[in-house]
């Protein structure tokens, strides 16, 4: 009997070109036909909680993201179970890293606003006053993959420089030109120009960046978020964009996620969002959509699933056959 793999959603056949031969893919066809299944893979952003497993049955072995994101997923739970969690970080690195310099370049160079008086056909040239980034400091929040080639597209391509925090930095970690190790968190909101925002969500990092992080901030300066968005305090955040205490935003996530249709946020012209699209290309794609056949086929030939968020329980749970 071949394995199932069931997929909530449905992907695009070329995405799963590695899998013929491996198992049956049972893609985007809801939720009837997830019981029984060996490796499951839910919406994005919808949780993988106790329930969830246990209505797939003793037959599920792994929990596959195609990203990087893991805080939708009961880890404990699935660790009780003996069920393995993976995903793939280096997928979508390049195109988030991107993605995120876009949204500053965005924001503070007024593109949005332009087009959308330009075809309303009433343009207030005043309004759309931006700011030159050569020579502005970067504050980096979280200094992992995507961290590390934001700061790197900024102070190589923009000739910025760049303040960087994360909990793996030390003194004497290998950094680039421009590039320094900030003394605390709050001196990353003093000194920066930009914050941009690259941690997992957790119970640490929810709200991390609060009210009193944000008036930290020089006045006109900006904070760009494609991480999680309740590691901001959004309401804060709203107040001290309404009052102008910061020039701008630009925001590809959102707490809630997907946002009401009456966020504020969606509406003020100092704000570029996107709708969690960070990570969407083609290139991104192919390289998660890889990646977690490759953890399959670990998986199916008794080897350890790279990537594991829960290396203590392997092997994990046997399949019943």
């Amino acid at each position: 009997m071949k394995a199932q793999l069931w997929i909530e959603f449905k992907v695009p056949q070329e995405f799963l070109a590695p899998f013929p031969g491996m198992v049956e893919i049972v893609n985007g066809d809801g939720p009837h036909k997830l019981a029984g299944s060996r490796i499951a893979i839910r919406s994005p952003g919808l949780a993988i909680d106790a329930g969830f497993m246990d209505s797939v049955g003793p037959r599920l072995q792994l929990l596959p993201m195609p990203g990087a994101g893991l805080d939708h997923i009961d880890i404990p739970a699935a660790s009780e179970r003996g069920i393995l969690v993976c995903n793939n970080p280096e997928a979508p690195c390049e195109s988030t890293a991107e993605h995120t310099v876009g949204l500053l370049l965005a924001v503070a160079k007024r593109i949005v606003s332009g087009d959308r008086q330009l075809q309303a056909g009433a343009v207030d040239r005043a309004s759309l006053v931006g700011s030159e980034l050569r020579g502005r400091t970067l504050g980096v929040l979280g200094y992992g993959r995507i961290g590390r080639r934001v700061a790197e597209i900024c102070t190589v391509g923009l000739k910025m420089k760049a303040l960087v925090h994360g909990p793996r930095l030390r003194p004497g970690s290998p950094l680039g030109e421009g590039i320094a190790i900030a003394s605390s968190l709050d001196s990353v909101f003093e000194q920066a120009d930009v914050v941009t925002l690259h941690m997992p969500l957790s119970a640490e990092t929810r709200h991390l960046v609060r009210e009193r992080q944000l008036r930290l901030m020089k006045r006109g300066s900006y904070l760009i978020n494609t991480s999680r968005g309740a590691v901001v305090d959004e309401d804060a955040l709203i107040r001290v964009l309404q009052e102008g205490h910061l020039a701008g935003a630009g925001l590809d996530v959102f707490d809630p996620d997907p946002p009401a249709g009456d966020n504020p946020l969606l509406h003020m012209p100092n704000v570029v969002a996107t709708p969690h699209i960070a990570p969407f290309t083609d290139e991104s794609f192919r390289a998660m959509w890889s990646g977690v056949a490759r953890q399959t086929g670990q998986l199916l030939r008794g080897e350890r699933p790279d990537n594991l968020a829960n290396p203590e329980v392997w092997p994990g749970r046997s399949w019943p056959g």
